[in-house]
This record gives C-alpha cells, sequence and structure tokens, in this order.
C-alpha cells in the first residue's frame, strides 16, 4: 500500500514539475535571447564583411541564386530583411539579421540544456559559452549562413528533448511532425546539418517503433512533413526561369541543373573545395579539439565528458538524449575530418574550415551545461550542501560566461569595420570610365558586386566574373545585364569552336579584340589556362589589379609610375589583422599594391630586350620607388626587404657617377640581413645567407680601400 502511495507521488511530483520547467525555460530563453541580441547588435560591422557575404547579400537583393547549394531560405529571409529593416546599409540589415539568428540559437541551447536538467545556470553556461566564443561571436555579426545554421542545431536538439518528455502519443505525434518539417527546413540552409539529421531521424523513429507508435501512415505523414520543409528549393528554378537578377549562379530550370546546384557537383558534392589536397585526417581532428579549447576552453570540454560519465548512474535522467548528442559530435566531426580537402596549416583554408566547427562546439555547449548540473548534484548528493553547490555552479557559470566576454569582445567588436567596404571602394574609384573587370576570386569578386549592386557604386563599370565565364550557364543567364561588353561567342574556352550542345567558344584574345573600345582590367589576376591574350597584350600594374596593354603601346615609366604612386587611400597599419582573415588578406592586397609598379619596372629592365641605357633607367626608377615605400612605413611586408636588397644590388653593378657603391652595399647587406631574419621559411635563405657573407667581404674591402 505505501509503495503504491509513494509511486502516486512521485508521478504527481513530476506532473508539478513539468509545469514550471516548461515555463522557466521559456522566460529564460527570452532573457538568453535579449541579452545575446543585445551584444551581437552592439558589436555589427557597419557594412559587408569579407568571405562569401556580399556575394550572398547580393543574392538576396537582387533575389538571384547563391554559390551551390542556393541557400533558398536565407536568401529568402535575407531579402525580407533588407526591406523590412529600416536602418543602414544593405549589408548592415543582413548582418543584423545573423546576430538576431545567433541569439535565438543561444536561447534554444539554454532552453535544450534547462529541460535537460533542470539547471538554469547549466543552461546559461551553454549558451554563453558557445555564443560568446571567438567564431560564433564572429559568424553570428556577418552575413553569412553559419548563425542560421547554429539555429537550426539548437532547434532539433530543443525539439528532440521536447519529444523525450512528451507524456501522450498525441504529443508526440505533434512534435515528431514540426521536428520532421523543421529537418527538411534545415537542410535549406547549410547542408552539413544532414550528419545531425540522420542521427536524430532514426532515433525519433525507433523510439516512435518502441512506443508502438509508428505505422506505414505515420511514417508517410512524417515523410510529407519532412518534404514540406524542403520548399524552398522552389525559389531556385523559379528564379533562374525568371532571370530578372543582375547576378545569379547556375541555371535550376532543368533538372540536371537543380541536381548540380543542389548537390554542389561544382565544388564537390561532399567537398569543401574543388580539386584542392587537403591535411590529413588525423591533423584535422587534432586541430579541432585544440581549437575547442581555445573557443569553449578546457573545463568545457571537462564538463562535457562528465556528462557522459555520469550516465554510468542508473538515476540519471534523459540518458539516451546524451548519448545521442555526443553520437552527433562523434559521427559529425569524424565525417568532417575525412572530407575537408583543404590544407589547414594556410591560414586563410584555416579560416575556412574552422567555420564548421561551431556545429560541432554546440553540441559540447549543452553537454557541458548538463554535465555542470550532474557534477553539482553528484557533489549534493555526497556532501549534502544543496545552497552552497548552487551558489558555486552559478558563480561557476557566470565566470566561465564572463571570461568569454572580456577575451572576445575586442576582436568580435566590429562596430568600426570598413576594411572590406574601403577595400571594395578604393578598387571601384581607381578605374576609368566605362571600364570592364574580370573578376577572380572570392574577395574582390563578392566585394565589388555588392558595391556595384546593392550600392550602386560606379554604374558604368561591367563586372564579368572569369571563373563564371568557363561556365555553359553563365553568359546566357549573365549577358543580357551586361549590355556593355561584347561577347564573341557563349563560353570562354582557349580552344575555339563548336561545342556538341552547340555552344560557340571563344578565347581572351578575341574576347580583348571584340571590347577595344574600352579598358580592360583582370581583378586579381588572370586565369592561367588561357594564355591566348599574350599574342597581342600585356600586363600592366594596376594597384592590386591589372590592365590589359595592346603590345602596341610604348610603355612610359614616368607616365606610369605619376598614374598608379597614389592609386589608392589605404590607411591600415600592416599586419593589424588576424591571418586567418578576410580582412587580412584585404590589408596584404593593398600594402602589395604599392610595390607592384616598381616589380614591374623592376623585371622589365631583367626580361626585356632594350638598349643598355633604358634598362639602366628602369633599374634607377625601380630602386628609387622601392627605397620610397620601404622607407615611408616602419613595418611593411617583408618580401619588400628582399626586393629592395636586389634592386640595390643591381644599382651597384650599374656603377653610376650620382651613386655612392659604400651606400648602396650597406643598403643591401642591411636589407637582405632584415629579410633573413623575418622570412625564415623563404627556400633560398640558405642561399641569401651565403650572398651576405659575400657581401660583408667586399663591404670591408671597399672600406679598407677607402681608408688606404
Amino acid at each position: 500500500m505505501g509503495l503504491h502511495g509513494d509511486s502516486r507521488d512521485l508521478s504527481r511530483g513530476r506532473t508539478a514539475r513539468a509545469g514550471p520547467r516548461r515555463s522557466g525555460g521559456l522566460r529564460g530563453g527570452a532573457i538568453v535571447f535579449a541579452a545575446v541580441a543585445a551584444v551581437f547588435t552592439l558589436t555589427l560591422p557597419p557594412s559587408v564583411p569579407g568571405g562569401d557575404s556580399g556575394e550572398l547579400v547580393t543574392a538576396a537583393y537582387e533575389l538571384g541564386v547563391a554559390h551551390p547549394p542556393g541557400y533558398p531560405l536565407f536568401t529568402l529571409v535575407a531579402k525580407l530583411a533588407i526591406v523590412l529593416f529600416p536602418i543602414g546599409s544593405v549589408a548592415y540589415r543582413v548582418n543584423l539579421l545573423c546576430g538576431l539568428f545567433g541569439a535565438v540559437a543561444a536561447s534554444l541551447l539554454f532552453f535544450t540544456v534547462f529541460r535537460l536538467s533542470g539547471s538554469y545556470a547549466g543552461g546559461i553556461l551553454a549558451a554563453g559559452v558557445f555564443s560568446f566564443s571567438h567564431l560564433t561571436w564572429q559568424w553570428s555579426t556577418a552575413a553569412e549562413v553559419f548563425s542560421l545554421n547554429n539555429l537550426f542545431v539548437g532547434l532539433l536538439m530543443a525539439l528532440t528533448v521536447r519529444f523525450e518528455e512528451a507524456a501522450t502519443a498525441k504529443e508526440r505525434s505533434k512534435i515528431a511532425k514540426i521536428g520532421a518539417f523543421c529537418c527538411g527546413l534545415s537542410l535549406c540552409n547549410q547542408h552539413t546539418i544532414v550528419l545531425y539529421v540522420l542521427c536524430i531521424i532514426p532515433w525519433i523513429l525507433f523510439r516512435l517503433l518502441k512506443q508502438k507508435e509508428l505505422s506505414l501512415g505515420s511514417l508517410l505523414k512524417l515523410s510529407l512533413y519532412f518534404s514540406a520543409g524542403l520548399l524552398p528549393y522552389l525559389y531556385l528554378p523559379i528564379s533562374s526561369y525568371l532571370n530578372q537578377a543582375r547576378w545569379t549562379w547556375g541555371d535550376q530550370t532543368t533538372l540536371l541543373g537543380f541536381l548540380t546546384h543542389f548537390l554542389r557537383e561544382e565544388y564537390g558534392t561532399f567537398s569543401l573545395a574543388k580539386s584542392e589536397i587537403g591535411s590529413s585526417m588525423s591533423e584535422i581532428l587534432h586541430s579541432q579539439v585544440t581549437n575547442m579549447r581555445t573557443e569553449l576552453s578546457f573545463n568545457i570540454q571537462v564538463l562535457a565528458v562528465w556528462a557522459n560519465i555520469c550516465l554510468a548512474r542508473k538515476d540519471r535522467p534523459n540518458p539516451s538524449l546524451v548519448w545521442l548528442f555526443t553520437g552527433m559530435f562523434c559521427v559529425y566531426s569524424l565525417f568532417f575530418a575525412w572530407r575537408a580537402n583543404l590544407d589547414i596549416s594556410k591560414p586563410l583554408f584555416m579560416g575556412v574550415v574552422e567555420r564548421f566547427w561551431m556545429q560541432s562546439n554546440a553540441v559540447v555547449a549543452v553537454l557541458a551545461g548538463v554535465g555542470l548540473s550532474a557534477l553539482v548534484s553528484e557533489s549534493n548528493r555526497v556532501l549534502n550542501n544543496g545552497i552552497g553547490l548552487q551558489g558555486l555552479e552559478w558563480l561557476s557559470a557566470t565566470i566561465l560566461v564572463t571570461y568569454q566576454i572580456y577575451s572576445n569582445y575586442r576582436i568580435c567588436d566590429q562596430r568600426t569595420n570598413y576594411v572590406i567596404d574601403k577595400f571594395a571602394k578604393n578598387l571601384l574609384a581607381s578605374m576609368p570610365r566605362d571600364a570592364i573587370i574580370l573578376l577572380r576570386g572570392d574577395l574582390p569578386g563578392n566585394s565589388l558586386r555588392y558595391m556595384h549592386y546593392c550600392e550602386g557604386l560606379r554604374p558604368d563599370i561591367s563586372l564579368v566574373d572569369q571563373e563564371m565565364m568557363t561556365y555553359e550557364w553563365y553568359l546566357p543567364k549573365m549577358a543580357k545585364h551586361l549590355p556593355g561588353v561584347n561577347f564573341p561567342g557563349d563560353r570562354w574556352n582557349p580552344v575555339e569552336g563548336i561545342l556538341p550542345s552547340g555552344m560557340v567558344t571563344f578565347n581572351l584574345y578575341h574576347f580583348l579584340e571584340i571590347n577595344k573600345q574600352k579598358e580592360t582590367f583582370v581583378c586579381i589576376g588572370i586565369h592561367e589556362g588561357d594564355p591566348t591574350w599574350k599574342k597581342n597584350y600585356s600586363l600592366w600594374p594596376w594597384g592590386s589589379c591589372d590592365k590589359l596593354v595592346s603590345s602596341e603601346i610604348v610603355f612610359n615609366p614616368d607616365k606610369w609610375i605619376k598614374l598608379t604612386r597614389n592609386i589608392y587611400n589605404w590607411t591600415e597599419e600592416y599586419g593589424r589583422f588576424d591571418p586567418s582573415s578576410w580582412e587580412s588578406v584585404a590589408n596584404e592586397e593593398m600594402w602589395q599594391a604599392r610595390m607592384k609598379t616598381a616589380f614591374f619596372i623592376f623585371n622589365l629592365a631583367e626580361t626585356a630586350n632594350v638598349p643598355s641605357n633604358v634598362k639602366t633607367q628602369l633599374y634607377t626608377h625601380a630602386y628609387n620607388l622601392y627605397k620610397e615605400i620601404v622607407y615611408l612605413q616602419k613595418e611593411h611586408p617583408v618580401n619588400w626587404h628582399k626586393n629592395y636588397a636586389i634592386a640595390c644590388e643591381r644599382m651597384l653593378g650599374l656603377r653610376e657617377r650620382d651613386t655612392d657603391p659604400e651606400v648602396l652595399l650597406s643598403e643591401t647587406i642591411r636589407h637582405f640581413h632584415l629579410y633573413t631574419q623575418k622570412a625564415r621559411n623563404d627556400p633560398q635563405l640558405a642561399d641569401i645567407l651565403v650572398a651576405l657573407k659575400h657581401l660583408r667581404k667586399e663591404l670591408r674591402s671597399l672600406r679598407n680601400m677607402k681608408n688606404v
């Protein structure tokens, strides 16, 4: 009798706790959302960030299609934000939207932990440590797809917890249908979440089967809800068919074109990049663990492990969910390390790879929140000091979250970050009227497209993408939006002719010939696969870009130096940005642009078949330019030391009357020495050190002769 009475009391106790936990989770989630949204909004960049942001914002603004797999959900919601948000630039509005996505993700992580453990402190720990980590903060305030992906990670985990809590078959059925729809919808953003979907769906189906609530009819209904979540993908063929966007990617009007885009075949379906040889699986896994320790802290890793250790106790609540989340983390980490075909020893590629670790970090943060609650519960069982331990739990969560904010606020505060904005504006401002720019690479391509199409800068200029011109869909789709550019065929190919599909190919030489009435530039660099332009054209330096100039035109060094000396207004200090950031890449390009004319003139002197007096003039111009830029700033690219030292050495060999051999020799030695100190990885380092030894002997000999 007493046993039955205890059972009813326990049942009533669980029912009584369910209401407060549910309402408490919603209130706490709202508070977390408001706090994180306030911080993210305060630190938003005011203009376009680097990477894919410019392209994603442009696709949304134009209602075009973004790069594979298309991101239809992000595109449509971003377009709404551009229309509805009344403040800031077009890019700022999408940045703000992503900040709000990040805040929702934080509230969902809090909700997940709170419903799992009943711990406010654990929920705040998970939400705060994850949201204010460097990676999450950085990519939650930029117009990128990652914060929306974080939102879906949190949403799927929260729905999974709610499913486990459901007390009736009707409630489980309802949550399963909502979850199926959200699983489909999540795949309309970033495809990496499919690895979590593939873990959650079998778990849900198994739980339904165990409850004898899974039938063929219910399975069909769940499939329909999942399919309904994929409906935003209808936007791709609709946008492609209308063809009104001045910037779009691919032709999705055919099934083959749609599948090519959806499956990312132009990148490699299960890879980050096409034709790249990446780091090994073990290297990427090791870097992930190391990065996680940096992003979340070692304490968080320990708490996540502790959440799993505590499952050994039979009285722990929801052990299957902890195992599920841990399994999701392991599956994702192993698969991503296997398929991430980028060399993470390169800072920029490391920056690309580490963004995808946010998805696994979110799960670790949830496990850490549960682990903190379990640690306090276990300690309370042993020590029987509930109030003191609860205070310690709050103190631990507060310290860890506060430390995250303190550590990352300065670097994640992007309120004054106009670097990519200024980079794009400088490039556009430097161009003559009605110029054609052949774009190459994400940095110039995405930033210039954003400024040109979204901000309306330089409407007289025509932007043509070099890589896209090689795709069969590009010109049939985009040529009508480039009325000032003539195309001698349907597709760029070094080998001219008619393809089996009937498309007429053309090479770069004929493209330049048919557009002779306009000045043509390449930014940044020119496609290596088509050398036909060399028949009648040369590349002359134009800041970060290059101008394609007819070989009939004679190069005038004095005129070109005057034309390109102050081509940009760039004031950023050298080396002030994280090497893995796009700001660092833009800054490097702008600094190296200052020495491109000097390098070009020096190379002309080295290779051109010209009279000796012209060669001397070229060497002198290059020497003076190098000297000017090397002494203009204390910090500058290290290769300037090497280039200037070589220019000094060439001047020394000319034996001009108005030059001092001792000064030139001293400058050569000094700057070669500075270069060897800073460029330890140069393969020519040993040869330079040998040359330095010889040059020092020459200097001593010269000074001895002077003394005699």
